[in-house]
């Protein structure tokens, strides 16, 4: 199964109506730069999804810092832009992979199968000097039909019971990098470390310029597990960890979900245990 498409099968598919392309853009700390980058310029046809007011819902005690949108509003977004269930879409960012793939998780999520991440964003597009557009598309509004895929999402309430019950299934995966996991640094949330039990696989290892490594490499990144071992992946907010939940994919494994809300939910409640260092 393909999970990712590239820049020049894009550009010769530009004109095809049955694809809608999204640019999902982001810069972390500038929650305006990437609605600012799609107006100086994007791919031709690309509609705009911004992080925090379409893939998000507002942030309140728990859930993180980047809580899943509620079901239907991102449904209207979707189909407000044109997207149903027939239309294969590419989701592009600016070449980090971590936003295009959040977009990519959630449709996926919501049903949607023909959903694919651009390897090397905007910034591949820019270098290989394909056409950009600064005019904004309109599409007609459709209807999509919602079909969650729960086996996708681990609950809280999940990954609270592996901790508690020190379960050895399904196996924790922090994708943030490793001075963050083993508490050393922690830029952003209430307190640093990881979920206990939580191994550690850096998501951006997943990637080379922009590109998803292809599946051997990531098999090779994750070859100490089983395909078939239940995997929960998690992140700071449930951003990155969406790139890493490609990879473990792409890599085989038939059983992975995403814990949404991520370490900054986790750390939310104050009760919660909080482990430090390597292999804890």
């Amino acid at each position: 199964m393909n999970f990712v498409v590239g820049k020049e099968w894009l550009n010769e598919n530009l004109n095809n109506e049955q694809i809608m392309i999204v640019d999902c853009r982001f810069e972390l700390g500038n929650p305006d730069k990437g609605a600012e980058l799609y107006e100086e310029g994007h791919i031709p046809g690309a509609v705009y999804f911004d992080l925090e007011k379409q893939l998000s819902a507002p942030v309140s005690k728990h859930g993180g810092r980047h809580p899943l949108p509620e079901i239907a509003r991102f449904k209207y977004y979707i189909e407000k832009v044109g997207i149903d269930n027939t239309k294969t879409v590419i989701a592009y960012d600016g070449g980090e992979g971590s936003y295009a793939s959040r977009f990519w998780w959630l449709l996926q999520f919501l049903g949607h199968e023909k959903v694919f991440v651009l390897n090397e964003g905007f910034k591949g597009w820019i270098e290989a000097r394909y056409m950009t557009t600064k005019d904004i598309p309109e599409y007609e509004a459709t209807e999509f039909e919602v079909n969650i895929r729960k086996e996708m999402m681990a609950s809280y309430e999940e990954v609270k019971e592996v901790v508690e019950q020190e379960k050895k299934s399904p196996i924790l995966i922090d994708s943030r990098e490793e001075r963050r996991y083993i508490g050393e640094v922690e830029p952003i949330d209430r307190i640093p470390g990881h979920i206990p039990g939580a191994i550690n696989k850096f998501w951006a290892e997943g990637l080379e310029l922009g590109s998803f490594k292809d599946s051997e490499e990531q098999k090779n990144r994750f070859a100490e597990l089983d395909t078939k071992d239940p995997v929960i992946v998690y992140c700071g907010s449930g951003v990155t960890a969406a790139s890493n939940y490609i990879a473990l994919k792409m890599a085989g494994f038939e059983n992975v979900k995403l814990y949404a809300g991520s370490y900054s939910d986790w750390v939310s409640y104050e009760q919660n245990p909080v482990a430090k260092g390597k292999n804890q």
